[in-house]
């Protein structure tokens, strides 16, 4: 099956059976994510509402949006015109019955990621702010796009989307004619294109509604429950929901064919849309599913031994309740599990860095790394800064000593412009961490690159988990080389490192003032992201003349530029010359050696920037 017939079958399951969870799209820009997606809502069954049935709708949710436009908040021109309290929904109780869409979902902030999950576990919203006490359902299929360049998923979130389809763009040739030939007949004349499948639309919606209305009559057995549940645990998923997700899609399924039964075939089908997502513990497991795994673990679970019938009551020694019933020959069953592990499931153990935080307080883009104030995150105290949303408590109470003088005594509030006030946000930032990695000859012994790579790896994951950009430069030879320009995918990082090259001298000089020369780039393109500087070598540069007083003042041009850094000290043996302390120092940075990245070091926030 290729991927957009693949998204096609997930989408129409999810609209058979809006219980499984919605779909998350992962592709390559160009591969007309966005076109199917939004085509889903004209197919869904009418939803029953109060002034009658009307069309599901398809609501988007742009990643830019306030949390208040979200899940809603007080309607201010009811409150300020008539005085009473009032609630405006917000984009969740629009989406109620129908499609939730994101696109670049992976992008999302997180304060609106945490309003997504709550909503999708719990099928309603509840509001508890400024003075509102609300609740209304929610209960939406979510449907996220994504570019898997552009940055991973909180895994909290990708475990909240019921099946995920990965679309690539076609290479037959035949294929791409079509799509570009059927492209321009829209632009052309879009009435004319969709009155040409206006009866394959209404087949299609008619198909699914009929498929709906039999999901109750279709009958789950237990061995295919059992089967269910054998290549769940043979592939070591977390928690019961992929147990839950591939019951919901295989009975979609065995509905949407017309058949009465799940069958095998359903099971299968299930399990390559809802596994292969739930496999990846994070951006450097290989995504995807080995059908050869699958295969095996579907084989496994018909060779596992049914059951026996219960016999008797079950009060007696014959009614198996007795000590028997665990052991070889009374019938307990043995623990289910492939024969050979899945592929990628014998993943290094990965190594928690220090928490390394920006001193001050930034403004940049949400993240988890460093303290920053702005449009997002909690709410501290009103501002006379107007640009920062509206605190409307502390409007209010900026009015509240001034009404006696306005001539106000009773019914509505007399507010002036000068009255309102902003509100004061403080949460976290995501910074641009550029590794620069020393690859030379002096740092290229195996036990010594070894424990490097598993440093940098440690830290990259934790700039993915903090909604970090990274960027990675190595040195060796005569240059500095920038082998990963700034980006959100930590993944690429990953690669791109796995094939790194060693040996030759150290130009340390050359490396600093790389990302010296990259931090001045990223401030022309993103001005309010801060960036971390961290340096991986043992100090020891080579190469001209004088390399270690070249390096010491590229090290301070980089600390004018007022950036954070970090020195690890890969130095080791008997004899060392404290050359990496030296160069922190110059940067006016932290300095840590490569034995103090371990789980149970915790080293405070770099040192204050000049």
């Amino acid at each position: 099956m290729v991927g957009q017939d693949r998204l096609r079958l997930a989408l129409v399951l999810c609209a058979v059976h809006p219980g499984i969870g919605g779909v998350l799209v992962r592709g390559e820009k160009g591969t007309a994510k966005s076109t199917i997606v939004r085509a889903l809502a004209a197919l869904l069954p009418p939803v029953a509402d109060e002034a009658g049935p009307r069309r599901s709708r398809l609501v988007e949710l742009p990643i830019g949006a306030t949390e208040d436009r979200v899940i809603g908040s007080l309607d201010l021109e009811k409150v300020l015109r008539d005085g009473e309290q009032a609630f405006q929904p917000g984009l969740l109780a629009a989406a109620h019955e129908g499609v939730l869409y994101v696109d670049e979902v992976n992008l999302l902030h997180d304060h609106l990621v945490d309003v997504l999950l709550d909503a999708a576990a719990m099928g309603r919203v509840h509001i508890e702010r400024d003075g509102v006490s609300h609740s209304h359902p929610s209960r939406f299929v979510l449907v996220g796009t994504m570019n898997p360049e552009e940055g991973e998923l909180r895994p909290q979130l990708l475990d909240r989307f019921g099946l995920a389809v990965d679309v690539t763009a076609s290479r037959d040739v035949d294929v791409r004619m079509q799509v570009v030939r059927r492209r321009l007949d829209y632009e052309r004349d879009p009435d004319a294109f969709a009155a040409r499948y206006a009866e394959d639309d209404r087949l299609l919606a008619k198909k699914i509604a009929a498929a709906r209305d039999a999901l109750d009559e279709v009958e789950l057995s237990d061995i295919e429950l059992r089967r269910i549940a054998s290549v769940c645990a043979a592939f070591d998923v977390d928690g019961m929901r992929a147990d839950l997700v591939i019951s919901r899609t295989a009975t979609a399924h065995a509905a949407w064919r017309g058949a009465t039964a799940v069958e095998e075939e359903d099971v299968r089908v299930a399990c390559e849309l809802a596994l292969p997502h739930r496999r990846r513990r994070d951006p450097f497991d290989e995504p995807g599913l080995d059908p050869e795994a699958l295969d095996e673990a579907l084989r496994d679970a018909d060779e596992q031994p049914q059951p026996p019938e219960p016999e008797g009551d079950g009060d007696g020694p014959d009614g198996g309740d007795g000590p028997d019933d665990g052991g070889p020959d009374g019938g307990g069953q043995p623990p289910v599990r492939a024969s050979n592990p899945p592929k990628g499931e014998n993943r290094a153990q990965s190594v928690k860095p220090p928490r390394l935080e920006v001193p001050g307080v930034g403004e940049g883009a949400p993240g988890r790394r460093s303290r920053a104030q702005g449009r997002h995150g909690r709410v501290v105290r009103p501002t006379t800064e107007r640009d920062k949303g509206l605190h409307l408590l502390g409007t209010v109470f900026a009015a509240a000593s001034h009404q006696h003088a306005r001539g106000r005594v009773q019914g509505r509030l007399v507010l002036e412009p000068q009255d309102l006030r902003g509100a004061h946000r403080e949460g976290r930032e995501g910074n641009l961490v550029i590794f620069v990695v020393d690859a030379s000859g002096s740092m290229a012994a195996r036990d010594r690159l070894s424990a490097v790579t598993g440093a940098v790896v440690s830290l990259l994951r934790d700039a993915y988990q903090r909604r970090d950009k990274v960027a990675v430069i190595t040195i060796r030879g005569q240059k500095a080389a920038l082998v990963l320009p700034p980006t959100s995918s930590v993944e690429i990082a990953v690669r791109r490192l796995a094939s790194m090259q060693t040996g030759g001298k150290t130009p340390l000089a050359q490396g600093l003032l790389r990302a010296r020369a990259v931090v001045l780039r990223e401030r022309v393109r993103d001005p309010l992201r801060r960036a971390l500087v961290v340096t991986l070598t043992d100090g020891r540069a080579t190469g001209g003349v004088d390399p270690v007083h070249r390096a010491k003042v590229a090290g301070r041009l980089l600390a004018r530029e007022n950036v954070a850094s970090v020195v690890v000290d890969c130095e080791r043996g008997m004899i060392r010359l404290g050359l990496a302390r030296e160069l922190a120092t110059e940067l006016r940075g932290t300095y840590l050696r490569l034995d103090e990245l371990t789980p149970q070091a915790v080293v405070s926030a770099t040192k204050a920037v000049a």
